[in-house]
């Protein structure tokens, strides 16, 4: 391992604040001279995955953390302190352990201790310690603020407590030097209380952004995020545009009085040793009635549904090979059970058969899963896949072992209702919505960089239009098939300058929203596995995306809530109602032209 390694670091995912790009960081690091690093975004672990992935992918050992927002006294206090209402801790995970108590914490800050910003309490670390590193932060650190406020003893006292709650060589006083007056100030004590009280030192810098070239796009991202413009830059930037991954060299030029705290983020990185696992399954136990196995139950509901297509085929005098339908049937429930599906479809059956029971309008199917018999036996769909020669592979696959998708289509006035239903029964915290998240695209970037460049609206509203209005689009595209937008351009070094800078901080992620349609349901409650947060709304999503939670072995389902449904619901019951007889649209015979 290299001479130092970066354990303080806000990639994008700290909205609006942090500027390195997941995508970048890995050479960003190996470009330092590094082969680790952390990541700590402030209060969420949005990236984390990605993160790990990236890292990996390019040889470069991970670590996963987060840097915290701690409350001035218990978490569930919702009052302004003179004390601030937070001060921020860096965690860096050992282990699996560290992992599963990180997670934890970052939860319950959002769940619980929610007040401007997700804050954690001494409750939570006391409870969650274990196989956690943590450093005392920045200047906005418990410690630092102290120190400042000239309460050493109280700054003393606080480093003791943590000392004590994560165990002697599992917290660390965080030294930075950004060229910050303040930072002089607090590293001196620092130094003197890591003499006294034996707590060790670690040398980090704060990195906001990749490069010292990148400062500037770090501060348009804090302009977006606080409303102001670039010309205000004194009341938001940082003091310095030092917050940049610099080389082992320079940070060890830095600390060269100090140089067992630049040898001891080696140590640390050392100790962090957390893999995510992506080769698991955690799906919801189903308990079937009687005392039969899932796989057994899963093939009497299968066996008796397709009786009763047979029945239906039957009444509709529709020609069917009995014995190909049940040579089709045992495949895949071989195919199921084996790969470990079973309760899957189960799930699947059982709040579909809730929705249909309470006359809940609920889709024929559409996607890979209208190919499966199964689910066509059991009502999962109403589409016959062998009628229309759908392939069950492209559903489920024992070459390919990845999660079967269905997609499911409900009424969209009642959808809510089904999910609820399904919190009832399998637990509210084991039934999560999913996170999404909204980014600077080509439109919104120009508009939110010409606000903050304090550009006239008109000119920027007039630029923002000629882009075209496509899916995806990006800038670069624009400028190669909008010849109006090139022009401008190529013409004016106001546009030029607009372009460019938005284009430096296009894709970038801007806010979270809840995914339309996804939602998680774990065999334990969800924060057990993953990070939780907060909607703007106050409802709980999980803080990985719908790919991500499926990588990590979840149960992923799409509650779709479709209007069109809705709307043959109406057309059904005034169709009934001005005919006088009952009008289901199930039992319309397609081939009827009228």
């Amino acid at each position: 391992m290299t001479d130092f390694v970066h354990l303080h670091l806000h990639s994008e995912y700290s909205l609006l604040d942090g500027a390195c790009r997941i995508s970048e960081i890995p050479a960003a690091v190996k470009n330092s001279g590094g082969t680790a690093c952390a990541i700590t975004d402030h209060g969420v672990m949005y990236g984390a995955v990605d993160f790990y992935r990236a890292c990996k992918a390019a040889g470069v050992k991970p670590i996963i953390g987060c840097e915290i927002y701690v409350a001035p006294g218990s978490r569930f206090d919702k009052e302004k302190n003179e004390d601030g209402n937070y001060s921020h801790l860096v965690l860096l995970c050992k282990n699996r352990q560290g992992y599963e108590n990180l997670i934890q914490i970052v939860s319950k800050a959002f769940t619980e201790g929610f007040y401007s910003k997700p804050r954690a309490d001494i409750e939570l670390l006391r409870k969650h310690h274990e196989g956690l590193i943590a450093l005392s932060a920045c200047l906005s650190g418990y410690i630092p603020k102290h120190i400042l406020n000239g309460d050493t003893n109280g700054a003393k006292k606080h480093a003791l407590l943590l000392n004590e709650i994560f165990g002697q060589g599992n917290f660390f006083l965080e030294l930075q030097d950004h060229g910050l007056r303040e930072q002089k100030t607090v590293n001196t004590v620092l130094c003197g209380m890591s003499d006294s009280l034996g707590i060790p030192l670690v040398a980090t810098n704060d990195v906001h952004y990749l490069s010292a070239d990148d400062a500037e796009n770090q501060e348009i991202l804090m302009a977006i995020q606080m409303n102001k413009t670039l010309a205000e830059r004194n009341s938001f930037a940082f003091g310095s545009r030092e917050f940049y991954l610099k080389t082992g060299d320079q940070m060890q030029s830095l600390f060269a009085d100090r140089p067992e705290a630049i040898q001891n983020t080696v140590k640390i990185a050392e100790e962090c040793n957390f893999d995510f696992e992506f080769d698991k399954l955690f799906l919801p136990a189903f308990y079937p009635p009687d005392g039969l196995s899932s796989k057994d139950y899963l093939e009497k509901l299968c066996h008796e549904g397709l009786q009763r297509r047979f029945e239906q085929m039957d009444a509709a005098h529709e020609p069917y090979d009995k014995e190909a339908y049940e040579e089709r049937l045992a495949y895949e429930l071989d195919v199921v059970v084996r790969m470990g599906y079973a309760e899957y479809y189960l799930i699947v059956n059982d709040f579909i058969s809730h929705a249909k029971g309470e006359g809940i309008p609920v889709g024929p199917g559409r996607g890979s899963g209208a190919g499966s018999l199964a689910a066509f036996a059991l009502g999962i769909t109403d589409v016959n896949p062998i009628k229309y020669g759908l392939l069950f592979e492209r559903f489920l696959n024992p070459e390919r072992v990845s999660m079967p998708d269905f997609d499911v289509d409900f009424c969209y006035e009642r959808r809510q209702e089904v999910i609820d239903y399904v919190g009832r029964k399998y637990g509210a915290d084991r039934v999560v919505q999913i996170v999404t998240f909204g980014t600077l695209a080509a439109r919104g970037v120009i508009r939110d960089v010409g606000r903050v460049m304090d550009l006239p609206y008109a000119f920027v509203d007039n630029i923002a239009k000629l882009i075209p209005k496509e899916l995806n689009i990006t800038l670069d595209k624009a400028l190669k098939t909008s010849s109006e937008l090139r022009k401008s351009y190529e013409e004016d070094p106001q546009v030029k300058e607009l372009i460019d800078m938005s284009m430096r901080l296009e894709g970038l992620p801007r806010h979270t929203s809840m995914h339309a349609a996804g939602v998680v349901i774990s065999q334990k409650p969800v924060e057990e596995y993953v990070p939780l947060s907060l909607g703007s709304d106050g409802s709980v999503t999980t803080q990985f995306v719908a790919t991500t939670l499926e990588e990590l072995g979840l149960l992923k389902m799409d509650f779709l809530g479709l209007r069109t449904l809705t709307v043959i619901r109406d057309a059904e019951k005034l169709a009934s109602y001005s005919s006088g007889k009952e009008i289901n649209i199930n039992k319309i015979n397609f081939d009827d032209k009228a």
